[in-house]
């Protein structure tokens, strides 16, 4: 485990909302967990869960009060990433302000980096299925 300060941050909104969740999980050291996945409607999605588990290879990072969680196999396409909170009228939920994104589908839950097709065989889960 590998403690950084600017792999990935989270705004201020989306602190409160995660410190909120994770006080209600009854998880006192439980951090959130951000990860990519193939899949989605450009390539690859985005993950977030509540994770009292410390993996190796993985990069914490304390920001404004939470613990973000990374593995290293994700670590390359977050860094540099702000997780945030968005609500609207169809509710609300985390997403992820990736610089390194070069396309992304409208719920803004899926992206690519290069401008290349989806993985063979994935990137057809839509927009639907990849909310956090």
């Amino acid at each position: 485990m590998t403690q950084a300060t600017n792999a990935i941050s989270i705004s201020d909104f989306g602190a409160q909302k995660a410190q909120e969740i994770l006080k209600s999980s009854g998880k006192s050291e439980a951090g959130v967990r951000v990860f990519v996945k193939s899949g989605g409607c450009s390539g690859y999605q985005y993950g977030m869960a509540i994770d009292d588990r410390e993996l190796e290879g993985d990069v914490i990072v304390y920001d404004k009060g939470v613990k973000l969680l990374v593995d290293r196999m994700s670590l390359p396409f977050l860094e540099g990433s702000e997780v945030d909170f968005l609500e609207n009228m169809m509710g609300g939920g985390f997403t992820v302000n990736n610089p390194k994104a070069t396309s992304a589908c409208g719920c803004g839950h899926s992206f690519r980096t290069d401008g290349a097709n989806a993985p063979a065989g994935e990137g057809s889960g839509g927009c639907g299925s990849s909310h956090a």
